[in-house]
Parts: C-alpha cells; sequence; structure tokens
C-alpha cells in the first residue's frame, strides 16, 4: 500500500467537520472542542491551520470564500474536493481494518516498571489509577449528557465511548497489578551488573541460585 501524503489523524478530522458544511479553521476549532472530540484529537491552532495549508496543497480542501465577522479579521473558508472526499473514505476504512504500532508511552513505561522497585511502582500506579478513575468518571457524564439524554445521536459519539472502554480496560489491569505488588505475588527479581552483564536472582527460587 502506498504511504498516504498526508498521515496527521488532525486532518481526518478536518476532512470529517467539511463533510457537513464548508468552515474557516476557527470553526472547526471550536466545533471540535464543543463535541469533545480533542479527546480523540490533538487540537491547538498552529497544528490546525498548518493542517488546513497541508490539506489545501495537497488538493484535499479548497477555498471558497472569505468572511468577515464584524470587525475581527477576513477568514478563509474551505470546503472538501472531490479528491479529499475519496481520500477521507480510504483512510476510515484503512484505519478500522488494520491495526498498526502506535508506541504508547505508557507502555514504554511499564516495560521499566521494575526500576522502580515494588513501593515505588505500586505508588506511581495508584495514582494513575486515580487519573484514570476520575477521566472515567468525568466521560461518562460527557456521554450521559450528550448521548444518554438524546441530545447526540451515540454514532456522533462512539469514538468516546471507545476511549471510555479502554479507559476502563487500563484501570482494571492497574489496579489488579497494585494488589498483585502489594501482596508480592508479582515476583521482583534482585539485579545485580556483573562483568558479563546483568544476573538477577529469582526470588521464588528457594536456593537464591542466580539466573
Amino acid at each position: 500500500m502506498a504511504k498516504r501524503k498526508i498521515s496527521n489523524t488532525l486532518a481526518l478530522a478536518v476532512l470529517g467537520l467539511l463533510q457537513e458544511q464548508p468552515m474557516h479553521p476557527y470553526e472547526m476549532a471550536s466545533t471540535l472542542r464543543e463535541r469533545h472530540k480533542d479527546s480523540s484529537f490533538k487540537v491547538n491552532s498552529g497544528s490546525l491551520y498548518d493542517t488546513v495549508e497541508s490539506l489545501v496543497r495537497h488538493g484535499w480542501i479548497e477555498p471558497v470564500e472569505t468572511a468577515r465577522d464584524g470587525r475581527r479579521p477576513e477568514r478563509t473558508v474551505y470546503a472538501v474536493t472531490g479528491l479529499g472526499q475519496d481520500e477521507f473514505v480510504r483512510w476510515i476504512d484503512e484505519l478500522l481494518r488494520t491495526p498498526v504500532a502506535e508506541y504508547p508511552k505508557f507502555m514504554a513505561a511499564v516495560s521499566y516498571l521494575g526500576a522502580l522497585g515494588p513501593h515505588g511502582a505500586a505508588e506511581a500506579l495508584a495514582e494513575r489509577a486515580e487519573h484514570l478513575a476520575r477521566r472515567i468518571e468525568e466521560t461518562g457524564a460527557v456521554l450521559a449528557d450528550t448521548v444518554g439524554s438524546g441530545g447526540v445521536p451515540r454514532l456522533f459519539m462512539i469514538e468516546v465511548e471507545c476511549a471510555l472502554h479502554a479507559w476502563e480496560a487500563e484501570l482494571a489491569w492497574t489496579r489488579r497489578t497494585i494488589a498483585e505488588i502489594r501482596e508480592g505475588s508479582l515476583a521482583w527479581p534482585g539485579a545485580e551488573r556483573t562483568g558479563q552483564g546483568w544476573t538477577w536472582t529469582d526470588p521464588t527460587d528457594e536456593k537464591g541460585t542466580t539466573r
């Protein structure tokens, strides 16, 4: 498969908004935040304008008018092109079909959990669990106020629902790991550097042999 000319997922959000109607970048940013899409896409003015310029350069969107609201500076309104529409549909289809390695920072940190020692690891994970629980509660409230109240179709907030399930799964794993550390069922080998490299002692091995 040929490499996509634009891979920034914020471009996907812009193309998605322009399915509804032509918009200027300020309206795009406001709409994404109002719909809580900023939890799925990293939205800031600089990156949004850069993304819009990239989409124009590749012919996926085009300026259709320049509007002025009162004394505010003129704003260029953009619409999706036929090419952009085709790329939008192909891109979504590709992302849904094919899992890709995303290298999340949390996984990178977990791979070196042992460096914190049992107490430090349990404390760090416990604080993360608190943040996750709060995020889950706040996101659940957002879904209740939008989808639950009937104000927004579920399909329009489906990615928030997906994120909520992912956080719930992460919270369950985090709490379970904390419990295993504190009760001692997650073995914490003793490590030592030697001239031949690292060696470690398995705490479950009664002979205390070095591996």
